[in-house]
């Protein structure tokens, strides 16, 4: 039996209902205690995705952040904006520094962003980590508890189908092996893929071709 790594060893029920599983799933994790446990479960049944939501919300903040931009990593994008390429770098700067002025850049990084890529809602997820989503100096508005295993688990899920959807089943496995390192201690780094080529520029469509001269009207004799 896989050993089950000591950040997983959480209580299960208080996860549950963050995991919306249908009935086949509830089925497959029935009797476990631990959301390390179910996790073994869930990735037997091969119920990836399901997996992936439990790591990220089992998983403590700062680790599923950091699991969240190991993912996005793996599967780099081409033509990154460079908004998303500034929140994920503000994401991976409060795992290695989680103050409250790391965390407020997270926010304002990803605020920056279209919200359409792992990257920016991995930055999300450090804001919602702790400490309060209102502005600097008015009342205190704590994060749900929920708010960062979900934006973590929709980076993974993005992160899952980036470009190449057909790769999603082999990437939910990597990032499932990066999860339990982490949660082991280790850095869950993954070999980065290599990213399709951006699409090329659009060419100018070609001018109509010009309307035919009429004929000269023939002139009497």
């Amino acid at each position: 039996m896989t050993q089950i790594p000591p950040k997983l060893e959480v209580p299960l029920a208080p996860l549950l209902p963050r995991l919306e599983l249908d009935g086949d799933g509830e089925a497959a994790i029935a009797g476990a205690a631990a959301a390390g446990l179910a996790l073994e479960r869930l990735a037997a049944a091969d119920r990836l995705p399901d997996a992936m939501k439990l790591c990220a919300h089992a998983l403590p903040p700062r680790e599923a952040v950091w699991w969240g931009c190991m993912c996005a990593r793996a599967v780099p994008h081409a033509a990154l904006p460079d908004t998303d390429a500034a929140a994920i770098e503000a994401a991976e700067t409060w795992v290695r520094r989680p103050d409250e002025a790391a965390r407020r850049a997270a926010a304002e990084a990803a605020d920056k962003t279209g919200f359409s890529t792992p990257e920016a809602w991995v930055a999300k997820a450090a804001f919602w980590s702790g400490g309060s989503m209102a502005g600097e100096g008015q009342p205190i508005v704590p994060p749900p508890d929920h708010l960062t295993g979900t934006a973590v688990a929709g980076a993974v899920m993005l992160a899952s189908v980036r470009h190449t959807p057909a790769r999603q089943k082999e990437r939910l496995e990597k990032f499932l092996a990066s999860a339990r390192d982490i949660a082991g201690g280790g850095a869950g780094r993954l070999q980065p893929e290599d990213p399709p080529p951006p699409p090329p520029p659009a060419q100018a469509a070609a001018p109509p071709p010009a309307a035919p001269r009429p004929a000269p009207v023939p002139r009497p004799a």
